[in-house]
């Protein structure tokens, strides 16, 4: 079922046509306050209003088209400006093939710099760089590390379905690069993925426990633990725990709609509690990925196509 709905997301024919479908977009609706930015914002300020931080997103990917690769980094801009102005606690995440990866690396490296830029105008944010499926994290890593060494605040996301990822931990690490450790919502071949959720669950916790061990925080790395799962953030609070990390320095990531009362949770007992809050028109392959990431979320859909 899951990786049914990873290729689903990938249909132009779906996408055209199952956007139009009212349950569609009711159930689509948990997850995204809104298509505007306007929409976003309003819910970061509601979401500030509880104690919880945002991780704003501008939902699109695979841009084929100069002029709209460069126009979402203008829109990019405009979002980081709206968020200053409102001293509103809030980061933004881009994908790089949303940004022009797929038509000229250094066409998506010069927008990745002008939003990177533009985010150290505030101190201690970072323009977050969003994983894409495996042929991307190579050219992914590349630009994160790149944008670091021009000495701008560049974090990126890693996928604990990956073999490659311990690896790609331990040097990111070693380099300083913000990390935000999610479990991947592609469907990758079994050479290289884990395709049982509990040996994802494991692995997760493994690169959870390195990323908050001693000599990783000594080097001053900024982790994200982004996982909806409420056993795996008791025990990656309970590690943390023993190991004296301050509630305020223990960072999850979830994503708006999804488990809610665990976000307000986590504020409330003192932990830094972000929530993810994507907003665009673009919005059909992401939601197909947030449908096979929890059975959960596909009964949702089913129950809203059975009131209609």
């Amino acid at each position: 079922m899951r990786r049914a709905l990873v290729s689903a997301s990938q249909s132009a024919w779906l996408r055209e046509h199952a956007t139009r479908l009212g349950f569609v977009r009711r159930t689509a609706g948990r997850f995204l306050p809104g298509e505007r930015l306007e929409d976003a914002l309003a819910t970061v300020r509601r979401l500030a209003g509880g104690g919880m931080t945002a991780l704003v997103t501008h939902l699109g990917e695979n841009v084929r088209d100069r002029a709209e690769a460069e126009a979402v980094t203008r829109d990019y801009l405009s979002t980081l400006e709206s968020i200053r102005a409102a001293a509103l606690p809030a980061e933004v995440s881009v994908k790089l093939t949303q940004l022009g990866l797929d038509l000229d690396r250094e066409l998506c490296f010069a927008n990745v710099c002008t939003l990177a830029a533009a985010v150290a105008r505030d101190a201690a944010k970072t323009l977050w760089i969003d994983m894409e499926q495996s042929p991307y994290v190579d050219a992914t890593l590349e630009l994160c590390r790149r944008a670091r060494a021009a000495h701008l605040p560049a974090g990126i996301c890693v996928q604990a379905y990956l073999y490659r990822t311990e690896e790609d931990v331990q040097a990111l690490a070693a380099e300083g690069v913000p990390v935000r450790l999610v479990k991947g919502a592609y469907s990758e071949p079994p050479e290289i993925a884990l395709s049982k959720k509990a040996d994802v669950d494991g692995n997760f916790f493994r690169l959870a426990q390195s990323l908050l061990g001693p000599e990783v925080r000594r080097r001053g790395v900024r982790a994200v633990m982004a996982t909806h799962d409420r056993r795996l953030i008791a025990r990656i609070a309970a590690c943390a725990e023993t190991q004296g990390i301050p509630r305020s320095e223990l960072e999850f990531a979830m994503l708006y709609g999804i488990q809610r009362a665990e976000q307000e949770r986590l504020a409330r007992e003192g932990y830094h509690s972000c929530v993810l809050v994507s907003y665009g028109a673009s919005w059909f392959a992401w939601f197909m990925r947030r449908l096979a990431e929890r059975p959960a979320n596909l009964w949702f859909l089913l129950r809203n196509l059975l009131s209609r």
